[in-house]
């Protein structure tokens, strides 16, 4: 976050923040109201993101019929991108503050890359693990180290800031893509709302009165900021793309920061990796003999994580990475999906209002969307393009 304010100004990010996550926010809320008509319509109890885009596909005019397996398709697609470019940020986002660690104590400056691949071997093994159940653990462990890591990096960011006025309100326009699919990627998880919403105890309180969404979102969006905002504030223009590495190096409480969200991180993957693997396999478990399904799951398995190193390997600089997968894929998630999938839900009834207002929202919504999707990408690509110039120099 805080690199994204740096790609953004101090003052033009706060703002920037707290819009775009109510925007992420109301899209959860036209999903799940969206959601609720259809299961009344088509009489299905429980949908997740793929079905409610399908069944909307389906509920809509005949014209469009035709497109419902494509889009269920689509969106499980950008879902698995999504995931697995999680799981290759999450590599890289633990090898690099490993790195900085052991060059400190070590005479050693090995490429970024060696540390890549040494992650890959261990995390081929503990992505075999198949029952979720036995991942619980990892995640246990992981939420003590990231809330303890957290705290001690907030204790640096408060202490000696100086004043606001040292760093720029607004920084020049061409950077805000970069901040557009950074934030959007902190903040979007659209992917996993319906699965949170069939799984409560009372689901109407989710978007109802008390809204679950509501406060969890406001609660996410004001602490991300807090950090972007004084993140920036404390390093400016040395801002690193994750804000372990502007700790300082020299002190054993940093070093034992990064060390900390690092190992949380890593035990992390193996949850993030479960999602993506279980879209791929229920697509694919159909089409395998029964006697062949233990050793095809595990190959499948196997070959993705090497195939996340690769990408890792590949792409290593976190700031473009995270800001390309934000742009890519959740801002056709997060944005554009859930105002076709309104358009089309209320097209008969309840229809789309006085002048069409929620006809020109959606519309609204999908440019914002693309324009997202454009800029933040072409942006991601030049900057991957010129650190390969840079490295090939």
């Amino acid at each position: 976050m805080p690199v994204a304010f740096a790609n953004a100004g101090l003052w033009f990010g706060l703002i920037a923040t707290f819009t775009v996550g109510t925007i992420c926010t109301y899209c959860v809320h036209i999903l799940v109201k969206c959601a609720h008509i259809l299961s009344k319509r088509r009489r299905i109890p429980a949908m997740g993101f793929a079905d409610i885009v399908e069944q909307a596909f389906l509920d809509g005019p005949a014209a469009i019929n035709r497109w419902s397996r494509f889009m269920r398709f689509l969106v499980n697609a950008f879902l698995v991108l999504d995931l697995l470019g999680c799981c290759c940020i999450y590599l890289v986002f633990v090898s690099t503050n490993i790195k900085q660690v052991v060059d400190y104590y070590s005479d050693s400056d090995l490429n970024i890359r060696i540390y890549i691949i040494l992650l890959v071997i261990p995390l081929i093994f503990m992505c075999l693990i198949r029952n979720l159940k036995f991942l619980t653990p990892f995640s246990f462990i992981a939420n003590l180290l990231m809330f303890t890591g957290i705290a001690i990096t907030l204790y640096y960011l408060f202490s000696e800031l100086p004043p606001p006025e040292s760093r720029p309100g607004v920084v020049n326009y061409q950077k805000w893509p970069i901040f557009f699919g950074t934030v959007i990627f902190a903040l979007e998880g659209i992917g996993v709302v319906m699965s949170l919403e069939n799984d409560m105890k009372t689901p109407n309180h989710f978007i109802g009165c008390p809204s679950v969404l509501n406060l969890g979102m406001g609660i996410v969006i004001t602490m991300y900021s807090v950090v972007g905002f004084f993140g920036y504030l404390k390093y400016g223009d040395k801002t690193d793309s994750s804000i372990t590495l502007n700790l300082p190096i020299e002190e054993k409480l940093a070093q034992s920061v990064k060390v900390m969200i690092a190992a949380a991180i890593f035990f992390t993957f193996t949850l993030q990796f479960y999602v993506p693997m279980s879209i791929i396999w229920k697509g694919i478990q159909h089409k395998i003999k029964e006697e062949q399904k233990n050793c095809v799951e595990y190959a499948v398995r196997v070959f993705l994580c090497i195939l996340i190193g690769a990408i890792a390997v590949a792409l290593p600089n976190l700031g473009p990475f995270i800001s390309l997968i934000g742009a890519v894929c959740l801002s056709t998630l997060g944005l554009i999906i859930p105002a076709v999938v309104e358009t089309v839900v209320y097209r008969e009834e309840p229809g789309f209002g006085r002048f069409n207002w929620r006809l020109i929202k959606n519309i609204t919504l999908m440019l914002f969307g693309v324009l997202g999707f454009i800029t933040g990408t072409i942006v991601s690509i030049t900057e991957f393009v010129a650190e390969f110039g840079s490295d090939t120099s």
